[in-house]
């Protein structure tokens, strides 16, 4: 089906009843540690095996934008950063093209879908996005001393000096009787960054429901009402369900822990030196750091991977503590997933609900000195993507041709047949991606109407965004192309290189390869000098009120002594180690 303004459907759909329903279910920072996915042999994920089993498994699926926030925003709107303008955090719907332009969901619903929702599904929920929506996304349980969340009690340092989420990993058990480091007692809590909703831990050793086992108590709840529903009374549903893990921090029940022994743990096939010929640490710099473009300082991927390694006694035994809390949580999210599938499955649902599992971007796992997403690397760029369609999808099978989250609204479309504008007005933007159901027909000669290569962009924090000034990855079935924002190249043959090891960017044999490359990105941008309508940013130095900037100007102002170096601004960091020591000195 050509996608572009207009979804036509079949003139039978009038009123919508004999069309399928849609249960959506995306993970967070999920990689490819999904069992049929050659990720990592030791995942134990029996009900995405079960779905899989009944539909197609797309093997080189692919992200467009290897962090939360704008990878969803492109996913709900089928809209690339570089057509929107979202290439990073600020809400999605500030932006003129994606407000003007209808979400998934939206869409769903204005073609006479009850539309609900829960969990994290776009970055920033918009509740009149959907008819009936459960939990707000909740990245807890955190640790929690009565004032701040903490790291988990047992993450080592220096390791859980990045913080509450990122730098915190661990079973949930009791922690009764635990302090922190000043002497606060320690509970669990969830209830997202609004509330605190006290987490217990039972002597029996069950737990109060984490968030994610709440999004599945309601996804359950719901569809055990809808499938009671009389067929001819119901109309169809598209029901989204996000949840939370393998998003840090990774606090799961301890059984999950249980089912990987840490000294069994296998480890990532790793290269010493390979980051040597790689450039992506040539753009970035320390977060909030006063030389985000030097290359003597490292970014948030490299961060991580340094300080877990410095808080065990090898690089090895740091990544088996990691990855075990990363499978940990990955087969606590395997839990609710079956239980969405055994209510789908053991009722008439089964034969009328489509069933889509994916993940918004993958997750590094040491790879090129590398623990984190964002990176344009096959390890941030791949995810797990699974579709059941009754009577479409050919059960059990494998499709390797590259797709991305961007085809994904345009094939539900296509499978269900949705009619009508995507674009609210003029403002708007048609979808970008393509229906891949003929791959779903037919994995390996299904008609592909899409372009051969899978658009990735890299996240980096900027006032305003321009899309040729940004860094992209290009995936076909044989190559990774990278194209940084200064010019820089790397260039993988992952047909005989799957672990990207070698960058072939300089040799000359493959310059006619580079050159078409770059031709290609070229023409899947917009003309130099053209970008997307984008929000306003107040001037430096005129801080919107009560925003953070705001706030950090008053405190410098209060306390002209924060600024350590003497270099007449107020840093981030130089604002956290000065309220550090002034509380220190209050305590003494």
């Amino acid at each position: 089906m050509a996608m572009g303004t207009i979804c036509v459907a079949a003139a039978k759909q009038n009123d919508g009843t004999d069309r399928p329903n849609v249960v959506f279910i995306i993970c967070d920072d999920l990689n490819d540690y999904i069992e049929g996915f050659n990720g990592h042999p030791q995942t134990v994920t029996p009900n995405m095996v079960r779905l899989a089993d009944s539909g197609v498994r797309f093997t080189q699926a692919h992200c467009n934008i290897p962090i939360c926030g704008p990878s969803r925003a492109c996913l709900f709107s089928g809209i690339y950063p570089h057509n929107s303008g979202c290439y990073g955090f600020t809400k999605w719907d500030t932006y003129e093209v994606l407000k003007n332009s209808r979400t998934l969901m939206d869409y769903f619903r204005q073609n006479k879908y009850y539309t609900v929702g829960t969990g994290k599904l776009l970055h920033h929920m918009v509740r009149g996005e959907w008819k009936n929506f459960g939990n707000r996304a909740d990245y807890g349980p955190f640790a929690y001393d009565g004032k701040d969340n903490q790291p988990h009690p047992d993450t080592p340092t220096p390791y859980s000096e990045i913080g509450p989420v990122d730098g915190s990993f661990g079973p949930l058990v009791n922690i009764e009787g635990r302090t922190t480091k000043d002497g606060r007692p320690l509970m669990w809590r969830t209830g997202g960054w609004q509330k605190v909703d006290e987490l217990k831990i039972h002597r029996s050793g069950e737990n109060d429901p984490t968030p994610d086992e709440k999004n599945g108590d309601w996804a359950v709840e719901q569809l055990r009402a809808l499938a009671a529903t009389k067929a001819k009374n119901r109309k169809p549903f598209f029901m989204g369900v996000g949840f939370i893990r393998p998003h840090t921090p990774l606090i799961v029940p301890q059984k999950f822990f249980n089912m990987f022994p840490v000294d069994e743990i296998s480890l990532p096939e790793i290269l010493d030196g390979d980051i040597d010929d790689t450039f992506a640490q040539t753009i970035r710099g320390l977060p909030e750091g006063k030389e985000p473009n030097s290359e003597r300082t490292e970014d948030m991927g490299g961060k991580l991977f340094h300080k877990l390694v410095e808080s065990y006694e090898s690089r090895d035994d740091a990544l088996r503590h990691f990855i075990q809390a990363y499978l940990a949580s990955i087969a606590s999210v395997d839990e609710q997933v079956g239980r969405i599938l055994d209510v789908i499955d053991t009722t008439e649902l089964k034969d009328s609900t489509i069933i889509v599992l994916t993940s918004d971007h993958g997750w590094g796992m040491g790879e090129k000195d590398y623990l984190y997403k964002n990176s344009l690397w096959q390890e941030s760029t791949r995810i797990p993507l699974i579709v059941r369609a009754p009577g479409i999808a050919l059960a059990d099978t494998t499709c390797d041709r590259p797709v991305s989250l961007v085809d994904i609204y345009p094939t539900l479309c296509d499978l269900c047949d949705l009619e009508g504008d995507t674009m609210k007005n003029e403002k708007g933007h048609p979808l970008d991606g393509h229906s891949f159901r003929p791959l779903l027909e037919d994995p390996t000669s299904g008609t592909w109407t899409g372009p051969d290569e899978a658009l990735t962009a890299l996240y980096k924090w900027r006032m305003k965004y321009d899309p040729h000034k940004e860094s992209y990855s290009l995936r076909s079935s044989g190559w990774r192309y990278i194209r940084y924002e200064n010019g820089k190249e790397e260039l993988y043959n992952t047909a005989s290189d799957p672990n990207e090891w070698e960058n072939l960017a300089t040799k000359t044999k493959h310059q006619d390869r580079i050159q078409r490359f770059r031709q290609t990105l070229a023409s899947r941008l917009p003309e130099k000098g053209v970008a997307p309508p984008q929000p306003q940013w107040k001037a430096p130095g005129k801080p919107e009120p009560k925003s953070n900037e705001y706030w950090k100007d008053l405190y410098f102002k209060k306390n002209p002594d924060a600024d350590a170096d003497k270099d007449g601004t107020l840093s981030w960091p130089e604002l956290q180690a000065h309220k550090k020591v002034v509380a220190e000195e209050a305590t003494q």
